[in-house]
């Protein structure tokens, strides 16, 4: 699933600011990663709860969700 976001124009201006200090782009830059694996754990994990005409109402198999739903968070 591709469905995480993309660092943010507004993330991307806090991190472009003129004389923001390393700490800061360092603390911005790793909320984004552990926002971006704390999405992917909660979707993997209700995809996993999903009726069979759910998932083919998002074109998904049980094959695909089961698949997916065994990733772990990191893994994109």
């Amino acid at each position: 699933m591709a469905h995480a976001r993309s660092v943010s124009t507004e993330t991307l201006g806090i991190l472009s600011q003129p004389g923001l200090p390393f700490a800061a782009k360092l603390a911005v830059t790793f909320a984004v990663c552990v926002t971006k694996w704390s999405i992917r754990h909660r979707t993997r994990r209700a995809l996993i709860q999903l009726e069979p005409w759910q998932l083919s109402d998002v074109g998904l198999t049980s094959e695909q969700a089961s698949t997916e739903a065994s990733r772990a968070f990191w893994q994109a």
